[in-house]
């Protein structure tokens, strides 16, 4: 199963709020060929770590696709790079974040640009709640624990709701 991660907090200056950004950069991946085969529910985070940065969006998505790992990271990256994220630090807000979470049972090897599975998927609320609602058995096939398992040890300081169309977006 390959995962990927959807996120944003800031505004977009072509779609807008960041929930908008997000279901676009869905579109425009399934347009490059890549297919959503289930997407979890929207949920809004905290940031992480804690700061006063605005809230996030955040969802994930299991899809299909021909491409390789590594030529799937560029992918994502490419449609980050067209809706104008900027990487100014570590961590900082984001107009989009995609991140690979999981590839098949593709494990990364030391020194290797891609790291997969996403080396701190098991410490997100922002990843693993989302990952419940797609397939809550799903297997880390390095910690040998299931999503619901791992979603058991989410730091207590990771704040989430569930997004609603009501949900006040930054």
């Amino acid at each position: 199963m390959i995962i990927i991660a959807i996120g944003a907090n800031l505004k977009s200056p072509k779609y807008g709020l960041p929930m908008q950004t997000c279901k676009e950069a869905l579109i425009r991946l399934e347009e490059l060929g890549a297919e959503i085969v289930k997407q979890s529910r929207w949920l809004k985070t905290a940031p992480v770590p804690i700061s006063d940065a605005p809230w996030y969006v955040n969802a994930v998505a299991q899809i299909k696709t021909d491409l390789g790992p590594n030529e799937l990271l560029n992918l994502l990256h490419r449609i980050e790079d067209e809706f104008g994220r900027v990487r100014p630090f570590v961590n900082a807000p984001r107009i989009l974040d995609l991140d690979l979470i999981a590839y098949d049972d593709f494990i990364s090897t030391p020194g290797d640009h891609l790291i997969v599975p996403h080396p701190r998927m098991h410490e997100r609320a922002f990843v693993l709640l989302p990952l419940l609602d797609i397939d809550e058995g799903w297997l880390h096939p390095i910690m040998g624990k299931t999503a619901k398992e791992l979603s058991t040890a989410i730091p207590v300081d990771q704040e989430t709701i569930e997004y609603s169309d009501n949900s006040s977006e930054n």
